[in-house]
């Protein structure tokens, strides 16, 4: 690359400064040979033909800035180039910097709590003045190493698999958004292998599991409300929270949906909904107010929702996410297509769908058994 500091007369006798950088050139379709160029304008404008002192004074001290700033992007450029590190970038603290990124997940609470979960760990393995500069393949290597085989659960149990692949990409995360930054000139992120997800336990409730709960008190009506429109559409807590009536159109033929952005893939989706759970939830209101107003995340909730289990005779596990496994479950059950399925629950690839598909294939081989045996 080729880059120089030029001027542009303008009309009212002064020039513009501005800097460009030449990437060469290449033929287009037609053969025509395109000289490929972009242009950084500086804001500078020295006189063409200065008179005064005062003016010829100005001209000299534009002149040495636009000098000056033509200095600076050469050496940025040869610092990627030959992956010369920014001196000044690669003395911040490396902690530091993951702190910073981890807050930025502050609107995102679930993946927010995996931040500060990995930020714990990494306090423990790194050392809190460990700088930019000295990060190496040696270091990554070793931070890999802990969340391997040193990292411990408050219970003091080596992490699970999917812990590890968890916590561990979120150092990747940092490490790829540090190289973006500035602060490292390499891509250590491109150059480790994250660790495999194990397939997790989908825990989710049966057509007379869900029916035993709906026929169950829960403490808090609107926790109730909440986890059986989750079962009947699929939603997934976040959305469920932040669902507001503007977002829920009821069309003129009786058919009603929900126009929302995924709070997690943060991509808008258009979900009709049944009539039943249409009535679930109730009157029209302000169309800024929450549909589910009062509805809160936290062990209140969360431990009501083992104990509503519990008085429905339900022993599983069972949380609020798991409404959406019930929805995807209940759904291939009864005859939907497992791209439908898919798109219902604005899942991004085919695969994480068919991993309901298997629950549903298991069962049908377990009701292969069901008959007793007969003597012939």
């Amino acid at each position: 690359m080729k880059i120089t500091l030029k001027k542009k007369k303008l009309k009212n006798d002064r020039n513009s400064l501005f800097i460009e950088y030449y990437k060469g050139s290449q033929l287009d379709k037609d053969g025509k040979r395109i000289h490929i160029r972009d242009f950084e304008y500086l804001k500078l404008y020295p006189y063409q033909n200065p008179q005064s002192n005062s003016e010829k004074k100005e001209n000299k001290e534009i002149e040495l800035l636009a000098e000056q700033i033509l200095s600076i992007r050469k050496a940025e450029f040869f610092q990627g180039k030959f992956d010369i590190k920014n001196t000044s970038k690669s003395k911040r603290r490396f902690l530091d910097y993951f702190h910073e990124k981890t807050e930025e997940k502050i609107d995102s609470p679930k993946n927010y709590g995996n931040w500060t979960a990995t930020l714990a760990h990494l306090k423990r393995c790194i050392g809190p003045n460990l700088l930019f500069e000295e990060i190496d393949e040696s270091f990554i290597k070793q931070v890999r190493n802990y969340f391997d085989k040193e990292a411990r659960t408050k219970s003091d149990t080596l992490l699970s698999l999917n812990s590890k692949y968890s916590y561990y990409n979120k150092f990747k995360a940092s490490l790829r958004a540090a190289f973006d930054d500035g602060y490292l000139s390499i891509n250590f992120a491109s150059k480790t292998k994250s660790f495999e997800q194990a397939e997790s336990q989908r825990e989710y409730l049966t057509h007379q599991e869900l029916q035993a709960l709906a026929n169950t008190e829960s403490k808090y009506k609107v926790l109730k409300n909440a986890f059986i429109f989750s079962c009947l559409i699929g939603l997934r807590w976040s959305d469920i929270n932040s669902l507001t009536w503007s977002e829920v159109r009821d069309e003129d033929n009786g058919v009603s949906r929900i126009n929302f952005r995924q709070q997690k893939t943060e991509g808008v989706e258009y979900l009709y909904i049944s009539a039943q759970a249409r009535s679930m939830l109730g009157e029209r209101k302000d169309p800024s107010e929450r549909v589910f107003k009062g509805l809160k995340y936290g062990a209140v909730y969360n431990n009501e929702i083992v104990r509503w289990c519990n008085r429905a005779g339900i022993s599983k596990h069972i949380t609020f996410h798991s409404a959406r496994h019930t929805n995807a479950v209940l759904l291939l059950e009864n005859g939907a297509d497992i791209y439908t399925v898919s798109k219902r629950l604005g899942h991004r690839e085919i695969r994480t769908t068919a991993i309901y598909a298997k629950i549903v294939d298991q069962k049908m081989k377990e009701a292969a058994n069901l008959i007793p045996e007969i003597k012939i």
